[in-house]
């Protein structure tokens, strides 16, 4: 039987990592397929560094229109990364009639809709395992294992970065700042690291995760997004004393008919195993009404795991051709027709408990003046700290306060701080961190 046809847009790791699953694992493709993959053109506009795999003659070229307008190729890997040119050359792949796998989340966070459409107006299929979690095959099991679930609710820690980072902090009472220096030395993060500190790669992976549970289209823009860049050692150490970890986690939850999409910081309870996630790791935990909590915990980047949630893509897409199926299975698991737009529900209204810290004047009364702003905005104090013997400053004269709060509406707590911060007594911006009890 005559081979697949792929063709590759960007020979960069993640590339360079395909091309070697190709190459070291051919026989065991060939078994599981009953046929070989062939990768007939690789593209990138660096075609002269050496990336230690070699392709045969005539394979590595710069040109891009080449690949796309090849009749023979069956299905286009892009690894280009960024909204352009990719999306334009995703499009036309796909109006080519070829079948594309990409791991480009952020292309799928901003264009996914459009470009989905166009798969499914041209009888072909866009996947995109890699996208989410590198070698956690969560998307797979959302479409397939799992779809005869309704979920109601997808949390994640998803940017490996991040998780680095406030693993350290916790375990070594490290600061932010001299940890995040290290993983950029170690590679962990970007000598840009805006992306996974702001909370934006995570946010653009939870926008498929939410499409793929809930059956919803969702604009990036609609998903409140919040980084860990002001989270301290300090609020590491009381969230420790208080039985929390300090997690960046994507949630999403289905309610009534509308959905909450937000990444930021998250104080999990230590004895759930969300907490455990640590280091360079990724976790996803699925909440479905008939199987219950389901939690996947993994590599979630790295050239290896990533190339591997690729190569699984490309090889579904080759049973199927093998198959010689005319129809694909759904993108989302949902038919096209039954993706609906959810409403999003706003921050203001979202209700639960939440940690705040105040570095305050040392001086009678200050307790009270808080207390009672927070009192009239209907936020009552579950528990407090005052640990001033923990707590080193520049500055003579200041104390840090930690409050837990009992559940209260988010409108109302910004308020309450917008007062508070106005008052002479408080000497920083005010921290709030949410807090999540329940992962259901």
């Amino acid at each position: 039987m005559k081979p697949i046809k792929a063709g590759l847009l960007g020979f960069g790791t993640i590339g360079t990592g395909v091309i070697k699953v190709i190459q070291n694992n051919a026989a065991v493709i060939e078994q599981r397929l009953g046929r070989s993959i062939q990768l007939a053109r690789v593209v990138d506009l660096d075609i002269t560094t050496d990336r230690g795999v070699a392709l045969e003659t005539g394979v590595l070229s710069d040109d891009a229109q080449g690949l796309l307008n090849d009749p023979e190729i069956d299905v286009v890997i892009e690894l280009i990364g960024g909204y352009e040119p990719a999306r334009t050359f995703v499009l036309q792949a796909l109006n080519n009639h070829k079948h594309v796998v990409t791991a480009n989340k952020a292309l799928l966070a901003l264009h996914g809709e459009e470009l989905l459409r166009a798969a499914d107006d041209n009888g072909v299929t866009l996947m995109f395992e890699a996208a989410v979690a590198g070698g956690i095959p969560i998307l797979a099991s959302i479409r397939e294992n799992l779809c005869a679930n309704q979920f109601s609710g997808v949390y994640g820690i998803l940017n490996g970065t991040c998780n680095y980072i406030l693993t350290r902090m916790t375990d070594n009472e490290e600061d932010f700042a001299s940890v995040l220096g290290d993983a950029q030395k170690l590679g962990y993060a970007e000598s840009d690291p805006t992306f996974d500190i702001e909370g934006i790669d995570t946010a653009h992976k939870l926008s498929i995760l939410v499409s793929m549970c809930f059956g919803t289209w969702i604009d990036f823009d609609q998903i409140y997004t919040e980084g860990i860049t002001r989270i301290s050692a300090l609020d590491i150490e009381f969230a420790s004393q208080l039985g929390y970890q300090v997690k960046l986690l994507a949630i999403g939850k289905l309610d009534n008919g509308s959905i909450e999409a937000r990444v930021h910081p998250t104080m999990v309870r230590n004895n759930y195993p969300m907490a455990d996630v640590s280091g360079v790791f990724n976790a996803i935990r699925l909440n479905g009404d008939f199987v219950g909590p389901v939690l996947l915990h993994g590599g979630g980047a790295g050239m290896e795991a990533t190339a591997s949630a690729v190569m699984g893509d490309v090889m579904h897409i080759a049973r199927s051709i093998t198959s010689g199926a005319n129809t694909f299975a759904p993108s989302l698991g949902y038919t096209p027709v039954a993706i609906t737009r959810l409403p999003v529900k706003a921050m203001d209204d979202l209700v639960g408990r939440y940690y705040l810290r105040f570095i305050v004047e040392d001086s009678p009364g200050v307790l009270a003046k808080i207390s009672t702003i927070l009192g009239d905005f209907g936020i009552s104090i579950n528990s407090m700290i005052q640990p001033d013997e923990m707590f080193e400053s520049d500055v003579e004269g200041i104390l840090p306060i930690v409050m837990m709060t009992h559940e209260a509406r988010e409108k109302n707590v910004r308020q309450a701080l917008e007062k508070i911060e106005a008052l002479p007594i408080i000497k920083e911006q005010c921290l709030l961190i949410r807090i999540e009890d329940k992962l259901d």
